[in-house]
């Protein structure tokens, strides 16, 4: 019989920070600690011993989340996949990008066995910190035998990697899912789930491309007096894609309209996504210009980032 294993990566952010005193939220350093200092802090810990594996991969501000990371993290989290013994895989992750990362590991992996994200709002060393609790709620998730897929665990809420953004600066509960709900609750060690774990079709085959240069794909915001200049100046520096955050229903604004088109000609992916952190695109024509209606703008950059990385010879 396999032993079950689980597995924490740590990869640094708030929930690894360390302030100048015990009373500071705000005035830290992130990524200071390593794992397995954070797993100490949790009253729980000998209930996992003997079954838990940890691995510090990077100690970074997730602000300053980077593809070399990120090529990491992937393989790591591929590798462990792979394990027969490795039931599920907990990641702590700063806030900021932590969406992001979210979605690039569904999108490239797509796992059948949970792979859960979890952060801190509060640094390790403040009073009232919020990380033990969440990284106990997220090893409670992996745990679950029903769970499976990538997910996002903060303030005892189990979010999807399609769903989750972070929609308040400093607030404990900071990450939502919008009106897409929440996947489950952790109450009381328990995992309550409300909807259906996150499936996707996995693209593993790109795990050897990520050391390569990521196609260059920014995003522009639409807005009230938006130029044209703006466009043209990103395509002229090389832009091989541009994901269009629009107003409202995926509205263009009149002078941004021939540039994007002028550049989707000379080859440039552009995809339109809303810039409203709610509801979805409908009742649109994919003429003239196609859009992404699930997907947030820096989603919409991954997806669009890997598309293209795809099509590379």
């Amino acid at each position: 019989m396999v032993e079950k294993k689980w597995v924490v990566l740590g990869t640094g952010g708030t929930i690894a920070g360390v302030g100048q005193d015990e009373l500071a939220h705000t005035s830290y350093t992130a990524g200071r600690l390593g794992v397995e200092r954070l797993l100490s802090a949790l009253p729980a810990a000998a209930d996992w011993s003997g079954r838990l594996e940890l691995e510090q991969l990077a100690q970074v501000d997730s602000k300053d989340m980077s593809a070399a990371v990120w090529a990491v993290l992937a393989r790591a989290v591929a590798r462990l996949l792979d394990r027969q013994d490795v039931q599920g895989i907990v990641i702590t992750h700063g806030t900021d990008t932590l969406e992001e990362t979210a979605f690039f590991l569904h999108t490239l992996l797509a796992p059948l066995k949970p792979v859960v994200l979890t952060c801190a709002m509060r640094p390790a060393t403040a009073l009232g910190a919020d990380g033990p609790q969440n990284l106990l709620d997220a090893l409670t998730v992996a745990a679950e035998p029903r769970a499976r897929g990538v997910l996002v665990v903060c303030a005892g809420r189990v979010l999807g990697p399609l769903d989750a953004q972070k929609v308040h600066p400093y607030r404990l509960d900071a990450l939502s899912a919008g009106d897409a709900g929440v996947i489950a609750y952790v109450e009381g060690g328990q995992v309550r789930q409300l909807r259906a774990w996150p499936e996707g079709r996995a693209r593993r085959h790109l795990l050897e491309r990520l050391d390569r240069p990521w196609p260059r794909v920014p995003v522009i915001l639409g807005h009230a007096l938006a130029q044209e200049w703006v466009v043209e100046a990103l395509v002229s520096q090389g832009a091989q894609g541009l994901v269009l955050a629009c107003p409202g229903n995926g509205s263009v604004h009149q002078d941004l309209l021939a540039a994007l088109q002028s550049a989707q000609a000379c080859g440039v992916r552009v995809v339109r996504t809303s810039r409203c952190p709610l509801g979805r695109m409908v009742g649109l024509s994919q003429e003239p210009l196609p859009f992404w209606s699930e997907l947030s703008a820096v989603k919409a950059r991954i997806a669009l980032s890997l598309d293209l990385m795809e099509a590379q010879p």
